[in-house]
């Protein structure tokens, strides 16, 4: 809890803001300033992150903290709702961050641009009062689980797919379950899932961001059921919920140093990050474009108002929201003949994820590291049009 002086009280702005909280018996002054005086950590500024943080600065949470290193896409909009159209490319902590100053100028955001790893995990975690985890895979969520053991830190579980979501109350008191408890072993290890991204309704994440929202009010307030050793089960498709019991083993809270599980952590989802893709250095793209420009065939994967701003000179746009649609899979394939294929986006990253698409139906291409952000600064004015 932070003891600056100005979480001591609440502002004129703030008493009437939340008015509608003052008055429930449940929470009322006092409980506001519990809630201003707490921190909160979502690690995922997605579907179920876009929910969590801006219900988070709704309520009135004084310190907001977003771990996320990954940028908007427009397929992300149909549940991402804490992002805009004009952010598309944009960082994800950046476009959230923004949206909530706007929302509230009375939280404190604090983003970290990086994916949360056992490098960095418990130096982040160890500053927040309560941990949400708004992750999608399942070497994250352990990790997240495995700190918050370490640290002794109450963990707010969200889980969607489809139309069903879950979620839990990890470790809130030395006797509580932890994610060990509802899946001894990561689903990867018994090849349940893969790395392909499942399906999901938008409104699904947004119940579940909003469940997990509830829940960290009531761990904050130390008042209402929580649902600590249970697990919600939510499904939107037939409108059925079931709560299930889990039972907490002792075995499982034996975890301390994160280096005990090596390896543990990238061995399902993050597999797409070992998954290696060819790139190509700037400037090396550069003496290619300039020397063979009838050898090359590029394709922009940004969206279509990124590309009607400035683009390379014959480059062709293909949003990547886009580009297994088998069209246009058939058209790379047939310019592609005697031509070497590269990707490139903003920054470099929707570029990889492009050139992972196409390695997939057999086509070869290489990703333009630091995307064109990085080759404007490089090729001639004459080479980019529509600046």
């Amino acid at each position: 809890m932070s003891k600056d002086n100005k979480f001591n009280f609440l502002n004129s702005d703030e008493e009437e803001r939340y008015q509608k909280h003052l008055i429930l018996k449940e929470i009322g002054y006092e409980g506001q300033l519990d809630l201003k005086k707490s921190s909160v950590l979502c690690i995922g500024a997605g579907g179920l992150g876009s929910a969590v943080l801006l219900y988070l600065a709704a309520t009135g949470i004084g310190r907001i903290g977003i771990v996320d290193n990954d940028q908007v896409e427009k397929s992300n909009l149909q549940r991402q709702i804490i992002h805009e159209t004009n952010t598309i490319g944009n960082l994800k902590i950046n476009s959230a961050r923004e949206r909530i100053n706007k929302f509230n100028p009375n939280c404190e955001i604090l983003t970290f641009s990086e994916r949360i790893n056992p490098q960095n995990s418990l130096e982040i975690i160890k500053e927040f009062d309560v941990i949400c985890d708004c992750s999608d895979n399942f070497g994250t969520r352990y990790l997240i689980n495995d700190s918050c053991l370490i640290l002794n830190k109450p963990l707010v579980f969200g889980s969607v797919q489809g139309f069903e979501g879950q979620v839990s109350v990890f470790n809130l008191h030395k006797d509580s379950p932890n994610l060990r408890d509802l899946l001894p072993e990561s689903p990867s290890k018994n090849a349940a899932p893969s790395c392909a991204e499942y399906g999901v309704v938008g409104v699904s994440t947004g119940l579940i961001g909003i469940l997990q929202v509830n829940e960290i009010i009531k761990i904050i307030l130390k008042k209402g059921e929580i649902l600590d050793g249970k697990i919600l089960i939510f499904d939107l498709f037939t409108m059925n919920m079931k709560k299930l019991h889990l039972k907490s083993d002792q075995l499982n809270k034996r975890i301390k140093d994160l280096s005990q599980f090596e390896g543990f952590y990238s061995s399902d989802e993050l597999c797409e990050k070992n998954n290696k893709i060819n790139s190509i250095d700037a400037h090396e793209f550069n003496k290619l474009y300039k020397a063979k420009p009838n050898k090359i065939l590029l394709i922009d994967v940004r969206e279509n108002e990124e590309f009607s701003t400035s683009a390379i000179e014959g480059s062709i746009s293909m949003p990547l929201s886009h580009l297994n649609q088998e069209s246009d899979l058939k058209f790379i394939q047939k310019e592609s003949f005697s031509k070497e294929v590269f990707t490139i986006c903003k920054s470099g990253k929707r570029s990889e994820k492009a050139s992972r698409i196409l390695s997939q139906f057999k086509i070869q291409s290489r990703s333009i590291e630091g995307g064109i952000e990085k080759v404007k600064k490089i090729l001639c004015k004459k080479y980019i049009k529509n600046i």
